[in-house]
């Protein structure tokens, strides 16, 4: 995307702060709008927008890096650079290459700036509005860039004005933390998602993004929001919160293909062959496709990317294949492996196998050889081996994380956000609804028979908004799913997101939701009817439960699906502002990315005390961080 991006920094605002001028730099050439400052035509507002995407691409090595390397789920090897090992290690100085918060500045004020000058008043001629979808998405690429910042450093400077001076940038601007940065961009966004919360720039073909795919340059007002309530129910505890993350999930499933349309989860898993016997044989639905292809459709799974260029000489080439995938650009040495506690998650859970009619079934064993124990998707995923050094001839291992293997960054896709679905339906109440999004999938059937038969009537209406119906969302059925999908009904498209790994999960008797025990109702002969059972409403105890325990699931299930992506340490920061000891409770989980039995060792390395939140955060130069 260079080579269009070239004539695009005319509008580049740049950034820094020190009072905040250490981010706002005024030593730019490329203000040019600051006199006239009004974008009141097309190729000005074009230019503008893609000169926001591409200051993306300075922050999308590190979106995905400071969420996965400082997590549990992978580690580091020796070939690693010292900037990436100190990120594994939480001791990121001042001149660590990843600790750049101007280069999220240079966003943010790129974006104040077209808020700020942008004509959303000029229609054409069919009396519409010329600019709004370019003014919702930039404030949605805005509140998403201030969501990271305030993230990764705590405590961050808060400027909504374009900073176009050196005394502006000179200005002491007040610090907001997640909370803050949160409530501000709900009530910032809220109000433009029931008329532009649908609605993307229409780019065509940009480079290899064809087909419409520059869509997926851009964020989904609803599932930023989404985030945000959700972050903010997290750390405030408030229900109505949660359901408000909930709601906009929903409204972004619900709408992404149009009014009244559908964006099933799909029938995609990967799991063991019907009757196999020797366990090495595995039949695959989750194809390379369902994750990697970037073009744009009904049905693709990726919703958002920051655009990559195809080679380093471009520019803006990223950097991640070159650290988790063996290659000869890296001389097939990886810097980034899967995690101990990767290898333990995955085998640690049990895989339910069905027979070929789906009468019957049978767990894989526990001890495969190759990582083929438990959940597939990490064997789907990783791969390995060893090459031959051309010139001493000596053997050594190379390894490839596919998910990292791409052009471009994956931010959000279709998994993702049904899984932040379910955790914000636990949070709000709905313990029940969110296990059934893991393990038999959601719809207003499962609504009946599984959750408002246990919730009150007022509990009940509210969800029921939350409309899957059966003819765009049916559940697959265990022997459509024995038969993989060539029985499948037409529009039985929505399967638990367990089974994706772990085999047939509505089968699975240790994959079981917490519950009183029934009692039976009897005929008049005082025998137990089969399947009839007295219906009982939860008790606030029981509710309580179910949260916590759907809650660790859900925390298990990020990792098995999202592995490698990105998201793991925002996913455990967010699980543990619910608990108790937050701390406490981060710290176990990262300090035992190489097992639990070397939780002392690694707690060593790190120095770091974990438990105290303050070490979380990235600080700057002492003008930036959590203080």
């Amino acid at each position: 995307m260079t080579k269009i991006y070239k004539f695009i920094f005319a509008f580049s605002v740049i950034c820094g702060l020190a009072s905040c001028s250490d981010f706002f730099n005024q030593e730019s050439e490329h203000v040019i709008f600051s006199e006239k400052n009004h974008l009141h035509n097309a190729t000005d507002t074009i230019y503008s927008v893609t000169g926001i995407l591409n200051k993306l691409q300075a922050i999308g090595d590190r979106t995905v890096l400071l969420g996965e390397v400082r997590g549990d789920l992978v580690d580091i090897t020796n070939t690693a650079n010292s900037d990436l090992r100190d990120m594994a290690l939480f001791n990121m100085g001042d001149d660590n290459m990843y600790n750049q918060p101007r280069d999220y500045y240079a966003i943010i004020n790129n974006c104040n700036y077209f808020i700020a000058n942008v004509d959303t008043a000029m229609k054409n001629n069919r009396n519409e509005y010329l600019f709004m979808r370019e003014y919702v998405a930039v404030k949605a690429i805005r509140a998403w860039t201030y969501l990271q910042l305030v993230l990764n450093y705590g405590s961050v400077p808060f400027v909504t004005e374009p900073i176009l001076s050196k005394l502006e940038a000179e200005q002491d601007y007040p610090r907001y933390d997640l909370q803050a940065v949160c409530q501000y961009f709900i009530n910032d966004l809220a109000p433009l998602t029931d008329r532009w919360g649908n609605e993307y720039p229409e780019y065509g073909n940009i480079r290899d993004l064809r087909n419409g795919a520059s869509r997926l340059l851009f964020f989904p007002v609803n599932v930023v929001l989404g985030d945000l309530n959700l972050w903010l129910a997290s750390v405030t505890g408030n229900q109505a919160t949660y359901r408000e993350a909930a709601m906009r999930y929903y409204k972004y499933i619900s709408q992404r293909n149009g009014d009244n349309s559908a964006y099933p989860i799909g029938m995609s898993f990967y799991s063991w062959m019907p009757g196999s016997s020797t366990w090495d044989s595995t039949y695959g639905m989750i194809s390379g496709g369902d994750y990697s292809s970037e073009n744009y459709g009904q049905n693709t799974e990726l919703i958002t990317i920051i655009a990559g260029d195809s080679i380093p000489a471009e520019g803006n080439y990223s950097e991640l294949r070159n650290l988790f995938y063996s290659s000869e650009d890296n001389d097939y040495h990886v810097s980034i492996v899967p995690s101990n506690s990767m290898i333990n998650l995955s085998a640690s859970q049990a895989n339910c196998c069905v027979s070929t009619t789906g009468t019957s079934t049978y767990y894989s064993p526990a001890d495969l050889p190759n990582y083929r124990s438990g959940d597939l998707r990490f064997y789907w995923s990783y791969s390995w081996g060893e090459r031959t050094d051309r010139m001493t001839g000596e053997r050594f291992e190379v390894s490839y994380i596919d998910k990292q293997s791409f052009q471009h960054i994956h931010i959000y896709r279709r998994a993702m956000v049904y899984l932040r679905l379910a955790e914000a339906l636990n949070g709000a109440g709905f313990p029940r609804a969110a296990f059934s999004i893991l393990s038999t999938g959601l719809n207003n059937e499962v609504y009946r028979e599984s959750v408002y038969p246990y919730c009150s009537e007022s509990d009940s209406l509210w969800i029921s908004q939350l409309d899957f119906p059966e003819t765009r969302y049916g559940i697959v059925t265990v022997q459509e799913y024995a038969s993989r999908g060539n029985s499948s009904s037409a529009n039985h498209n929505t399967i638990g997101i367990h089974t994706r790994g772990s085999g047939w999960t509505p089968l699975n008797e240790f994959y079981r939701l917490p519950d009183i025990e029934r009692q039976p109702i009897l005929d008049e002969e005082g025998n137990p009817i089969e399947g009839a059972y007295i219906i009982q409403k939860d008790t606030p105890e029981l509710t309580q439960t179910q949260k916590a325990f759907v809650d660790s699931l859900l925390l298990n299930e990020n990792g098995l699906e999202l592995a490698f992506e990105g998201t793991r340490f925002y996913d455990i920061m967010r699980f543990a502002f619910r608990q108790p000891n937050p701390g406490q409770f981060l710290a176990e989980k990262v300090y035992a990315r190489r097992g639990k039995d070397n939780s002392g060792a690694m707690r060593g390395e790190i120095r770091k005390d974990l438990t105290d939140q303050r070490n979380w955060y990235l600080q700057w130069n002492g003008q930036i961080g959590l203080q």
